[in-house]
């Protein structure tokens, strides 16, 4: 390709101002460059949150956010992921004591799925069954938040830090805890995916019947 074909190809490139959701005050996460419109669609930004609020000390938290809706040269995004980074949770690893995780997903009050890894690290070693107490209560507490927000503030939670203050308020009551930390939050699904899910589970079931009565 020669460089008149290249440069003509950058001039037709046009750059677009990347903004975050609305709940993160449509702060700008920068730009990034399209032939077309609708190649921006899916494309996924990171930053941390610290770039967002000028805050140095939350660059520990990265987030995800994908571009979901392009106008003539702005791009906005919904949140994807919210993930401590790995340097900052292995500086929260102390020698003799435990690191409690778990898997929890949740359906939110406007149908989202999420998934959320809570990680509760203890003083000392905590023997199995108060590990087995942490961790139960880590769950409930955050099943009861998800039955209880809609996405947003579930997100709203996780980033400002209030779920894991609430879980460490209560499971530090079952062994001394350091520290509880929201690991990693992530979307699984959308409120059409999940009704698109469930009408193909409502198509199989009554496939199912249907061979049956025939049998």
């Amino acid at each position: 390709m020669s460089e008149r074909s290249v440069s003509r190809q950058q001039q037709q490139k046009r750059w677009y101002t990347v903004l975050a959701p609305e709940q993160f005050d449509r702060a700008e996460l920068g730009q990034s460059p399209a032939n077309e419109p609708n190649q921006l669609l899916e494309r996924n930004l990171e930053t941390t949150l610290g770039e967002l609020t000028n805050n140095a000390s939350e660059n520990n938290i990265k987030l995800t956010f994908k571009i979901n809706d392009v106008g003539s040269d702005t791009a906005y995004t919904e949140f994807i992921k919210h993930e401590l980074t790995r340097d900052y949770l292995r500086s929260l690893v102390r020698r003799g004591a435990s690191k409690i995780g778990a898997y929890v997903t949740v359906r939110t009050t406007d149908d989202y799925r999420v998934q959320i890894q809570p990680v509760a690290f203890t003083t000392k070693k905590a023997d199995h069954s108060q590990e087995h107490a942490i961790r139960k209560q880590m769950i409930e507490m955050i099943e009861e938040a998800g039955e209880d927000r809609t996405f947003e503030e579930l997100v709203d939670s996780v980033v400002e830090g209030r779920l894991s203050s609430a879980i460490y308020g209560e499971a530090k009551t079952i062994y001394p805890l350091r520290r509880v930390e929201i690991q990693k939050c992530t979307l699984e699904a959308r409120p059409e995916e999940i009704a698109e899910e469930e009408e193909a589970a409502v198509d199989v079931d009554e496939t199912d019947v249907a061979v049956e009565d025939e049998a």
